[in-house]
């Protein structure tokens, strides 16, 4: 409910709708609509920031990075413990106003989500404070002392399907590394991103080290991108995108950290545990089908396919697709009219070029809206829109291999490499499949297990670069070795 010009009450939160520059609220001559996928309910009218709006956040952001530096781990980090002892503060709300602006499963958002983004600063900062060093050695009795400086302002551009969990993912180590943060929410979520400055400043934060400008990625995204004032640009999100973020940070040759999008295998085996194998298969339509890592191309062994198949659409029948709030709902909705177009739009062609429809196949039309029926496809024409394009929606397709050899080489054949996943009974086996696909993860026997001290990105058109652990503190800083001679020391 929009109680004034500038603020929104929703999940018993008042949420300003302007941007958080500078430590101010900063309004803009345009807004837009946040519309709430669940019901296609208006919840917001959002200040649409541009141009003048980027380079006033990145000035911000520059006063305020020579003191946030100075501060070292250990002053960032008591900020930032308190910022992650918030978080863990209003994880109810903080869930529930996701849940309204993105359609994310209420009951994922309170138990995962959330609490994962306290654990994403918490952990940054931790890591700064105790992990970040490394060993002195010497070069012809000459020490080699490295260590991590502070960059300057990151400009970190995140996606609407995890918003505040994918954002602090880049902001904690950015935060921690000593750098100052220029925050570019989705179009389609920018609400948790709001409310998380207010967090920011409750505790303690001093003024532009944290900044938020709400808008379009033409207008304010690119007006970041492009600012010789930005030193780090991290972005989540679609490979064209990334194209034209490319082009834009080379001409600062800024760095940048890219997570872009997938087409992930998921190789079943004819040794595999059938049951394990199904149960994870089903588990890729996790968040409506809306997450970059999801295995969506089903390579079954051929001595098993018929038997996973028809246990695959008997358990994936009965999941529960509804209003994400309610605590039985399995799949929600998607977040937009645009995407749910284009995800029955790749579902269309695939019918139409002779891909047969197992499950589902459209929107569910007793529910109506944005509610797409989970979905699998078989006998698809190799080399197919439907099996080399990420739809990212509820949709998989099925083949399959008669030899370890064959599943490498259909795993590896889309212009992606971001995450894999192999469901095996022979341990050797399972080593020699995962030594040879192109992925930057690789679960086997088991998904979704992430740890933050491990490496995270893709490979091919997946994305540059990795972060997590160590990893996100060689992007965000500048590492530096000094060497000091064993002589011309003054006694």
């Amino acid at each position: 409910m929009q109680t004034a010009e500038h603020q929104v009450e929703l999940a018993g939160l008042t949420v300003d709708t302007r941007h958080y520059i500078g430590g101010e609220r900063v309004a803009s001559a345009e807004q837009f609509e946040s519309v709430s996928p669940i019901d296609g309910a208006v919840i917001a009218h959002v200040a649409r920031g541009g141009q003048t709006e980027a380079d006033a956040a990145v000035a911000a952001a520059q006063r305020a990075f020579p003191a946030w530096r100075d501060l070292g781990p250990t002053g960032r980090g008591e900020i930032l413990h308190r910022l992650a002892d918030l978080v863990e503060a209003n994880v109810e709300q903080l869930a529930q106003l996701e849940t309204l602006d993105n359609g994310s499963l209420l009951r994922s958002h309170r138990r995962g989500v959330m609490p994962r983004v306290a654990m994403n600063i918490r952990f940054f900062a931790d890591w700064a404070l105790n992990e970040l060093s490394h060993p002195v050695w010497q070069t012809r009795g000459h020490d080699n002392v490295v260590s991590w400086d502070p960059s300057g302002v990151a400009a970190i551009i995140t996606p609407w399907n995890a918003p505040l969990m994918l954002a602090t993912w880049r902001i904690g180590p950015a935060l921690a590394a000593g750098d100052t943060v220029v925050l570019k929410p989705a179009e389609w979520t920018p609400l948790s991103a709001s409310y998380f400055a207010d967090l920011c400043e409750q505790a303690g934060m001093p003024t532009g080290v944290f900044n938020v400008v709400q808008g379009f990625g033409a207008e304010a995204g690119a007006a970041l991108v492009a600012h010789p004032g930005i030193a780090r640009i991290a972005f989540t999100g679609s490979v064209p995108t990334a194209k034209t973020i490319a082009r834009a940070a080379a001409e600062n040759l800024t760095p940048v950290s890219f997570e872009l999008g997938g087409k992930s295998p998921l190789i079943v085996t004819d040794d595999a545990d059938l049951a394990l194998a199904v149960e994870i298969a089903v588990e890729q339509y996790d968040n409506a089908g809306q997450v970059c890592l999801s295995g969506t191309r089903l390579l079954v062994h051929e001595d098993i396919a018929e038997a996973f198949a028809a246990r695959f659409a008997e358990k994936a029948a009965q999941l529960v697709q509804g209003d994400p709030r309610d605590e039985a709902t399995q799949i929600g909705p998607q977040i937009h009219r645009v995407h749910i177009d284009r995800v029955a739009g790749f579902v269309e062609r695939a019918k139409a070029d002779g891909a047969r429809v197992v499950i589902g196949g459209g929107p569910n039309d007793e529910l109506g809206g944005l509610y797409f029926r989970p979905t699998l496809l078989m006998n698809a024409k190799p080399g197919s829109e439907i099996l080399t394009a990420e739809v990212f929606g509820p949709v998989l397709t099925m083949q399959t291999f008669s030899s370890d050899e064959e599943a490498v080489e259909v795993a590896n054949a889309t212009e992606y490499g971001l995450a894999a996943v192999v469901v095996c009974g022979d341990r050797d086996r399972a080593e020699r499949l995962t030594k040879n696909l192109v992925a930057g993860t690789i679960w086997v026997n088991c998904f979704f297990v992430r740890d933050l001290a491990a490496p995270f990105g893709g490979s091919k058109k997946s994305g540059i670069g990795r972060e997590g652990g160590v990893w996100s503190f060689d992007f965000y800083a500048d590492v530096k070795n000094t060497v000091y001679a064993p002589s011309g020391w003054k006694e």
